[in-house]
């Protein structure tokens, strides 16, 4: 049974804590280049057939070692990967939570169940699925797995869909942390969650208190 490996990316040079999202510009920071590292001597010997990223600088340099380690792969890319919209990108949480006391931006929380200051979950989960059941059956045909990069609220809204759970979660309860391996499989055309493995565990810094974007 072919299956698809969903790893997200590296940890993200971001000094100044910008909630980053789809932004250009934002690459893996030095830690994030071992975690990368780590992932390619985790799947040096996987039999993959099909590698995709998300468009975005932090997850296509993330691939980079996974890549040469198998360079008869062609990585391709795919937008449906992308990291999920959001009204705050660009904007910093370094100082205190100010943008959550700013009434000018109470109106952006008004729906915490679709999101209504982002992309709606529903949308995430479906892009995603779609992602992932075309990875699957190219990497079927080939006879071997499919790996794909992408992005933490992305892979969690794929994982909570495929195990028929809410998508409406509590951010710091997702189980996506940096480099960490979500592994799918698709079964008469419906996505199937079947593990989770983090290859780059002992590098990931503890959680801070303060939200961080990218930590």
């Amino acid at each position: 049974m072919s299956v698809v490996k969903v790893v997200r990316h590296g940890q993200v040079h971001n000094p100044q804590a910008v909630l980053y999202g789809r932004l250009p510009g934002y690459g893996l920071s030095d830690l994030g280049q071992q975690m990368a590292a780590r992932l390619g001597d985790y799947f040096a010997d996987a039999n993959l057939v099909y590698l995709v990223s998300s468009p975005l600088q932090r997850a296509l340099e993330t691939m980079v070692p996974i890549a040469a380690k198998h360079p008869e792969l062609e990585v391709k890319t795919d937008p449906r990967l992308i990291e999920a919209g959001n009204v705050f990108e660009g904007v910093s949480f370094s100082r205190d939570y100010a943008l959550f006391r700013n009434p000018m931006n109470w109106w952006a929380f008004r729906n915490p169940l679709r999101p209504s200051w982002g992309e709606p979950y529903l949308t995430i989960a479906a892009r995603m699925h779609a992602a992932i059941k075309d990875a699957y059956q190219i990497a079927a045909a080939a006879g071997g797995d499919a790996l794909i990069v992408s992005h933490e609220l992305p892979i969690w809204m794929a994982r909570q869909a495929a195990q028929g759970k809410s998508l409406v979660h509590d951010p710091r309860r997702r189980q996506a942390r940096l480099a960490s391996v979500t592994t799918f499989t698709v079964d008469s055309s419906r996505v199937r969650w079947i593990g989770y493995d983090e290859p780059a565990g002992d590098l990931v810094p503890p959680k801070r208190r303060k939200f961080r974007p990218g930590a």
